[in-house]
């Protein structure tokens, strides 16, 4: 165990302006410096510190930690590659349970009338795998709160909520034991998502964004209620019984029966599910009656819903900013603690500075230990050897860290040299992006003979097509992709061609093509009149190679970036995608708490015709009900047939089934877990993927707009992650406000 007076040393001890010499031995100032070759031993513990801040910077991480010898070499292998895999590793595995154990979903079908029976699992077997993942975050919060400090343990109620969870989720686990798995109720099967979020700061950040949104969103849902309640009230005094007209009669017998009912009813209309049918049974005898309908759709679906959505934007995109401000100060901070280590460090090496700043020799040889992309470290490098021999002041030692936001570009490796002219030209020609255009012609050519063949034997029996021509043209498409392929690597060198993605694509696609186009030769032998391969399993090898060859169609995603505002939206697409796991994690986690939710209130209460009165045969079903469109594969039997169901009530398509069948399955309060799950999934999920949509698009096109408006200046391609999508709108923290940061960190002193 280190000396824990290491962790009060006065790193940053030097006054502004002063020489910063090592103290006399034995003063008060250098207690808890190492001993023994002093001088070494703090240089160091130096570098260390600044690493492991620097470091922590990259990852937008707190630096409110222990920083003594032994607890920084901890820290960073709490953060290597192996540890933050094994333990995303552990988290995959213990929400992965819940298809396995009971109700286990290992059945080739969820529908109830051919379902067999599903695998029970032997107590003890996954209750084994669950306490290993519970003894791995065990060590997980030991480490962190080691790390962070018992006083900052009791502040962090993430920390303190992951203890909890821990302690609940291990008496649970013994509880489950001691009934031999017979328990009706496993609670710590709802605290398993919480795993997922503690293990994300993004999702942290989103769920604060939620969390302080509610008040806005609870105003507008209000609203929501009181027009459901008044145009619910208007419906069931229009629609009497009294009068004895034919099309009231079905209106009030079909959707206003019943307070419930009609509330039900138009809750449903307000997504639109349920529209025109609600409406026709009255507008087909008076037209007149359209005007309540279209009224209650007006203000419910086109105004207040889309209120909510802009509230739901507005408050998102003001509260993440905060977020991301608070992750913004945290980089700023790491930076600024790694320059004041290394700048004392300076401090104390010479008598009389000259300057107080970093060395760069210093700064290098920290540079070689910081886990960093080479590209990012080697334009930084670069970047510092500029500077010679001068120290570098904390503004010089920040902008060097400002790589971080930008992506490198990196450059294609040098084409081969040839010494022949005919070489030259032929590289100069296979080389030039004239001919990819041409293979995208002649890829073009092959997915239109596709669909003209796919046309032409729409209505031809499988056993009566002649696959000749199709086939042949197939053979000459797969040879001109092989040819290409190598007239590239010819012109651009294999390194040269492998580092363009499209080409490591195209390349992939015609390996696999040429291996199948082999396969169904010396199957089905060369193509000749009447030349129909038949089908073996369930694909033939000619049926694949089609199926594969289609993918050819992904060549014409390369010519997206010619086309400016196409390119926007594919990148924004594509941003999407790598910055949706933060909001991929929330939705894993409403879906995985409503799943387990809905097991435990409504499983075993769908059951196949025949065996309970509650469901009739398919022939006496009312029409568009449960029975009658089949939806017998929807229900919460398992884990996995609970996601599938709650996908499809997400959509909200004929989502009142659901609400009408588990009503009748399970009694009137099912709906309440229904609308819930539509509130959070439908409305606030969608809503908040929305919001970063728009951020998104509306951030690439103003920076467009903004680099055409600059005469001749060239638009540089760069990744767009959350963090930098508000870049523009946040605020560089201060010099005041960093070093006050520093003068609070609990394990270090600023002694300014």
């Amino acid at each position: 165990m280190a000396d824990p007076r290491a962790e009060s040393e006065p790193l940053l001890s030097r006054a502004r302006g002063g020489s910063g010499r090592d103290c006399p031995a034995g003063s008060p100032a250098c207690r808890g410096v190492p001993v023994g070759p002093g001088a070494e031993a703090r240089r160091a513990l130096r570098f260390d510190q600044a690493v492991v801040f620097i470091e922590d910077a990259i990852q937008y991480r707190s630096i409110h930690h222990r920083v003594d010898a032994s607890s920084l070499r901890l820290y960073r292998w709490y953060y290597s590659d192996v540890c933050q895999w094994v333990l995303s590793l552990t988290i995959f595995l213990i929400l992965s349970l819940a298809f396995i154990e009971t109700p286990s979903s290992l059945t080739s079908t969820s529908d109830v009338r051919y379902r067999s029976a599903p695998w029970d699992p032997p107590c003890g077997l996954t209750e084994g795998v669950e306490v290993l993942c519970l003894l791995v975050f065990v060590a997980d919060v030991t480490v962190k709160s080691y790390l962070v400090g018992w006083a900052e343990f009791w502040k962090n109620l993430w920390l303190l909520a992951y203890l909890l969870v821990l302690v609940v989720s291990l008496l649970d686990w013994l509880v489950s034991l001691s009934l031999l798995c017979q328990e009706p109720l496993r609670i710590r099967r709802l605290l398993r998502p919480f795993f997922l979020m503690q293990n994300s700061s993004m999702m942290k950040k989103t769920l604060k964004c939620v969390r302080r949104s509610l008040p806005e969103m609870a105003s507008v849902l209000l609203l929501l209620a009181l027009h459901l309640c008044v145009f619910t009230m208007f419906g069931m005094l229009l629609f009497t019984r009294e009068k004895q007209d034919d099309g009231q009669d079905r209106e009030r017998l079909t959707y206003f029966r019943n307070l419930p009912q009609a509330l039900t009813s138009l809750l449903v209309l307000l997504t639109t599910a349920n529209n025109p049918d609600v409406m026709i049974p009255a507008y087909s005898k008076n037209r007149a009656y359209a005007i309540f309908f279209i009224v209650f759709t007006l203000i419910g679906s086109l105004f207040l819903m889309n209120l909510l959505t802009a509230i739901i934007y507005n408050q998102f995109r003001g509260y993440l900013m905060k977020s991301l401000q608070t992750s913004l100060l945290r980089r700023r901070l790491g930076t600024r603690a790694a320059y004041e280590v290394l700048s004392s460090l300076t401090a104390e090496e010479e008598a009389h500075p000259q300057r107080v700043g970093v060395k760069p020799q210093d700064f290098l040889q920290v540079l070689q230990k910081v886990q960093l992309d080479s590209s990012h470290k080697q334009a930084i490098v670069e970047e510092v050897r500029s500077y010679g021999d001068d120290v570098l002041s904390a503004d010089e030692f920040q902008k060097f860290f400002h790589e971080f936001d930008r992506r490198v570009i990196k450059e294609p490796p040098p084409q081969p040299e040839y010494r022949s002219p005919f070489l030259r030209s032929a590289q100069f020609l296979f080389g030039h992006r004239y001919f990819d255009y041409l293979g995208n012609l002649v890829a073009l050519g092959n997915l239109m003979s596709i669909c003209a063949f796919l046309v032409k034997d729409a209505d031809v029996l499988p056993a009566d097509r002649d696959d000749f021509v199709l086939g042949i043209l197939n053979c000459v498409f797969i040879l001109y992709y092989l040819l290409e392929m190598l007239l590239k690597v010819f012109a651009l060198g294999l390194w040269g061609y492998l580092f363009f993605p499209s080409n490591v694509f195209d390349g992939l696609l015609t390996v696999v093509l040429l291996v199948l186009e082999i396969s169904t030769l010396a199957v089905y032998r060369f193509p000749h009149p009447g030349w129909r391969p038949e089908t073996l399993g369930l694909l033939s090898l000619w049926d694949m190679a089609r199926l594969v060859n289609m993918l050819i169609v992904f060549r014409f995603l390369r010519v997206i970036p010619s086309m400016k505002l196409m390119a926007v939206v594919a990148s924004t697409i594509l941003d999407l995608i790598k910055n949706m796991r933060a909001f991929g994690g929330i939705l894993v986690v409403v879906y995985y708490v409503f799943a387990i939710i809905g097991i435990s209130l409504f499983r075993g209460v769908v059951v196949a015709p025949g065996n309970s009165s509650l469901a009739p045969a398919n022939s006496s079903a009312p029409c568009g009900s449960f029975e009658q469109l089949e939806y017998w594969a929807n229900n919460f039997d398992d884990f996995a047939a609970a996601l599938i169901t709650l996908w499809n009530v997400m959509v909200v398509n004929n989502w009142q089934v659901f609400l009408d069948a588990y009503r009748r399955y399970a009694g009137p309060w099912s709906k309440v877990y229904f609308v819930l799950w539509w509130l959070v999934s439908s409305v606030i999920w969608v809503s908040l993927f929305l919001a970063l949509i728009l951020e998104n698009f509306l951030h690439k096109w103003d920076r467009r707009s903004h680099l055409q408006s600059l005469a001749g200046a060239p638009e540089v391609p760069y990744q767009m992650t959350v963090e930098l999508l508000f870049r523009d709108d946040l605020e560089e923290p201060t010099e005041e406000e960093l070093v006050e940061k520093l003068r609070h960190h609990p394990h270090l002193r600023l002694g300014r």
